[in-house]
């Protein structure tokens, strides 16, 4: 892409809060769950979008804002997707309770494997790119080896549902976001694993009864950020034993029971989140007071995610299966 070329080689100026619609990407027939940017930088113009029309897509979302390719390996509706590292494949999962690993060229599956849950989160190991946690509507989250299509370990937890996935730096502990536990559970609502040796590190990290749809961590500084259910999201530390920083809580939005996404600028100065009315609400990070409000789709927004090169480019999706890019 012509446009990101000139960033590349530079380092990645200050965020800016984007003000205008430049593409309007409609060609999902059902809600977009999950977009992201493809994280190999000089082919960042390209953004993977997942839906409950049982399809992926790939755009490019920088430079024409014309869908690339449709795979169609999944036959209900495809709830989480992730690039790999080199940007050549597509990992998904799904409510037909299957993984695939597509090729993004030919548009073959590389592994597929069949599961006894319906999948609802995913996410490559960030230092072993050969491995993934998997999560769903079961008490069980597995660790997958794509090189031997097998398990290579299970975290067992007493929930029903896993709802997001994220790392923590170097990879060596993960933390899983639950539905609501059963009331004679000790397990809260975000969980915190020994990726090695699957042993629990904590389970008492967030004391309130929300769930969290979803997590993401701060690309400079030690925390990471829950998105929750009850408007809010609640921050805490990175580091054991995670605890939450009661003096600073980002809310306006509205969240709703909807999957509403979060994430930091790459910078780290913002906090971007989607909202059920449709709203996109940008926080400063260190105030945790709203900057400004987009009002970008007329159904819930469940995600918005600035472009890992460009400054102030932001993808947004929706419920009616919109995504829009903004500037």
């Amino acid at each position: 892409s012509e446009l990101i070329k000139p960033y590349l080689g530079s380092k990645y100026k200050v965020t800016e809060v984007p003000k205008s619609l430049i593409f309007y990407m409609s060609k999902h027939s059902g809600p977009v769950n999950e977009i992201q940017w493809c994280p190999v930088r000089e082919q960042s113009h390209m953004l993977l979008s997942a839906s409950m029309d049982k399809t992926i897509k790939v755009w490019d979302a920088v430079d024409s804002g014309c869908c690339l390719k449709t795979y169609s390996c999944h036959s209900c509706a495809v709830r989480a997707a992730q690039w790999s590292s080199c940007g050549r494949r597509i990992l998904s999962g799904g409510f037909d309770s299957t993984l695939h690993l597509t090729d993004v060229e030919t548009g073959k599956q590389i592994f597929s494997s069949k599961t006894e849950f319906r999948i609802s989160a995913l996410k490559f190991h960030p230092t072993e790119s050969n491995v993934f946690v998997c999560g769903g509507f079961s008490p069980e989250v597995k660790a997958w080896d794509i090189r031997t299509s097998k398990v290579l370990r299970v975290y067992k937890a007493a929930v029903q549902q896993t709802l997001d996935i994220l790392f923590l730096p170097e990879g060596r502990e993960f933390l899983t976001s639950t539905d609501a536990v059963s009331r004679d559970s000790a397990d809260r609502t975000i969980v915190a694993w020994d990726f090695q040796s699957a042993a629990k590190i904590s389970n008492q990290i967030f004391h309130e009864r929300y769930t969290c749809p979803s997590l993401t961590l701060h690309p400079k500084e030690s925390v990471f950020v829950a998105q929750t259910n009850g408007n809010y999201m609640a921050l805490f530390s990175a580091q054991r034993p995670y605890r939450i920083n009661k003096k600073k809580r980002y809310e306006g939005h509205k969240v709703e029971g909807f999957a509403v996404g979060c994430e930091f600028s790459p910078d780290g100065t913002l906090l971007v989140t989607g909202s059920s009315d449709g709203k996109v609400f940008f926080y400063n990070y260190h105030t945790s007071r709203i900057i400004r409000t987009l009002s970008a789709h007329k159904e819930a927004c469940v995600s918005a995610i600035f472009h890992p090169v460009l400054p102030s480019l932001l993808a947004t999706c929706d419920w009616a299966g919109e995504i829009k890019i903004w500037q």
